[in-house]
């Protein structure tokens, strides 16, 4: 295994392991709403739920271009480079209304 293999797979335990505490958080949203919590708190919550899926958006999207983005600038090929590019902007524009 290389050590790019190594981190990308520590990348994506770390973030799977995030998804997961996230799913605790909101579930546990679910439960202050139905015990009729405090607004406040509840919201309190939803922000860190939201925090916690940007990071791992930001995980994944680094993992694109580390490794999908790159393998197309290193192969050489104008289509496929000009594709990944275009699939990039595409997203950020849709997610970051850029």
């Amino acid at each position: 295994m290389t050590h790019d293999s190594v981190n990308l797979s520590e990348r994506r335990e770390k973030s799977l392991n995030r998804l997961k505490r996230i799913e605790g958080q909101v579930r546990g949203v679910v439960r202050m709403i139905e015990g009729e919590r405090y607004c406040i708190d509840v919201l309190t919550q939803l922000s860190a739920i939201k925090s916690a899926l940007s990071a791992v958006e930001g995980e994944i999207l680094k993992d694109h271009s580390e490794r999908c983005v790159a393998s197309a600038i290193h192969s050489g090929d104008p289509a496929e480079q000009q594709a990944k590019m275009n699939e990039l902007i595409a997203l950020l524009n849709k997610h970051y209304k850029l």
